[in-house]
């Protein structure tokens, strides 16, 4: 299929790599007006050969910075919601800072462009949200992912009430839940991890392979279109069989 979201317009953050960088690509391929942002300008910047209407800065923990880039981008169709942060280790490992960073990127992020963005969407008679969440906290407990999977949980509880407050207003919230993606920040944990760091994820995947982004985009891509008009408030896992 091709033009499933033509005429649309698409306000993407972490657009610049892993699956906020092929959610942008992929809604533009499929025919919307998108606006990709990130605070990594280099990363934005090799987007502009890929049909990306416009790269803009923006730190999505800057609430100033979100309510200036709703205005200056006006009304949006779709909302996709890509930032976050993976802490690694248990609650021992956690410091107050590090609690507080974890839900200021991967929640409050989303509490912010929603937040922007929500009044032009209900003027305008209605939009889709997407926020991206994990498998991870939400339907399975990992190791070593404390503070992060109290973040993940957490979007999908924020997409739940978003999704009933609204539901007759013409706004549907879902979140995309995934299980290990073969991303550039992943890949760094796994060099982190030490030799055989990406085969050690991969051993723990039941279909023993890594997700892809483009995976992930596919997904984001049906529940930003109107063929999931009827489907909101859902946290959409997609794992490889990770949560069986």
């Amino acid at each position: 299929m091709s033009d499933r979201l033509k005429g649309k317009r698409a306000f993407v953050t972490a657009a610049a790599a892993g699956i906020g960088r092929a959610c942008a690509i992929a809604f533009a391929r499929e025919g919307a007006t998108v606006f990709a942002t990130d605070v990594n300008e280099q990363g934005l910047g090799t987007l502009k050969n890929d049909g990306i209407a416009e790269v803009l800065r923006l730190d999505v923990r800057d609430s100033a910075a979100v309510a200036a880039a709703a205005k200056r981008v006006g009304k949006v169709d779709i909302l996709l919601n890509a930032a976050g942060f993976v802490h690694h280790g248990t609650v021992l490992d956690c410091s107050d800072e590090d609690w507080d960073f974890s839900f200021d990127l991967n929640v409050k992020s989303m509490h912010r462009t929603i937040r922007a963005f929500l009044p032009a969407m209900l003027e305008g008679g209605g939009g889709a949200i997407v926020n991206i969440s994990s498998a991870a906290g939400v339907f399975k407990a990992a190791p070593n992912r404390y503070v992060y999977g109290a973040t993940k949980a957490a979007v999908a509880a924020l997409t739940r009430s978003v999704a009933a407050d609204f539901v007759g207003k013409g706004i549907r919230c879902n979140c995309i839940c995934p299980g290990t993606i073969e991303t550039p920040s992943m890949l760094q944990r796994a060099a982190a991890a030490g030799p055989g760091g990406r085969e050690m994820f991969v051993a723990r995947q039941p279909m023993g392979r890594l997700g892809t982004a483009e995976e992930i985009a596919a997904l984001a891509v049906y529940l930003a279109s109107d063929e999931s008009a009827f489907t909101t408030g859902v946290a959409h896992v997609i794992d490889g069989g990770w949560t069986l």
